[in-house]
């Protein structure tokens, strides 16, 4: 994770952001920090990255690179304003013990790359190239799954797929159908016939942008049909406000980068 030390929206690239809205960093802190004492109570072991002078989106760590098996992937952000967070996650990841692999390919890490059992959903159409999905395979040796994304306001994976249990053989996830390509659907469908379908309502609200641990579910306080949904599946569904950070475009997963080591 990373503090929101320098958060503003200074620049607009996605549809959430708007330079001409006021931002509130003091409130941005004071959201991020119920997140990450929330974590805390959960139990989780929680790393920090020092926040950078100029970077304010690099609160958003999911996008920092993919971590499976003590080896970093690291990102090549698409929109220059992003790209000096690659080289300061990849530094981080070198500096606490990981296995770096620096990208050739534009992508944003776990922001389009998600582990579901030994299967990694891997997003293109807005940020991370295809080719990246093809750096994935030869790094981690795990099927990789394409999932092209057609609405703008959906521009990660991580905003329209939500992984609930990562658990090989119990895989279950929650998605936006119409944040996808046909076939994409199609492929959701046939691969995850019990998924939990989002209301658009709830995605409006990055509701989707959440984290588990199987059992711990963390979302967007707003989302409440959602939660009502992880409640009917035998989840605990955990509701945060962190409407600030929306404002950038991103929630609880955006802002949590998982380290499997």
């Amino acid at each position: 994770m990373c503090r929101p030390e320098h958060f503003t929206v200074a620049y607009r690239i996605n549809p959430w952001m708007n330079p001409a809205m006021p931002t509130n960093t003091s409130l941005a802190l004071a959201q991020w920090q119920v997140l990450y004492d929330t974590y805390e109570r959960l139990g989780y072991e929680i790393e920090l990255i020092d926040p950078i002078t100029g970077l304010p989106d690099m609160v958003y760590a999911a996008n920092g690179g993919f971590v499976i098996d003590g080896i970093a992937y690291g990102a090549s952000f698409t929109h220059p304003e992003r790209q000096p967070e690659g080289p300061a996650y990849m530094q981080w990841f070198a500096e606490a013990g990981f296995d770096v692999r620096e990208p050739v390919e534009v992508n944003e890490g776990e922001g389009d790359f998600l582990l579901v059992g030994d299967t990694i959903l891997a997003g293109t159409g807005f940020r991370s190239h295809s080719r990246s999905h093809d750096e994935l395979t030869k790094i981690f040796g795990r099927e990789v799954v394409t999932l092209r994304l057609v609405n703008p306001s959906f521009y990660h994976l991580d905003t329209a797929v939500a992984v609930l249990d990562a658990t090989p053989g119990q895989e279950h996830i929650a998605y936006l159908p119409s944040a996808f390509d046909e076939a994409s659907v199609a492929l959701l469908r046939e691969r995850y016939p019990d998924a939990i379908i989002a209301t658009e309502t709830d995605a409006a609200v990055l509701g989707l942008n959440a984290f588990s641990d199987g059992r711990n579910v963390v979302i967007a306080s707003r989302a409440a049909d959602f939660s009502r949904q992880l409640r009917e599946h035998g989840y605990h569904p955990i509701g945060v406000d962190l409407s600030e950070l929306l404002l950038g475009g991103g929630g609880v997963k955006c802002c949590t980068l998982e380290l499997r080591r």
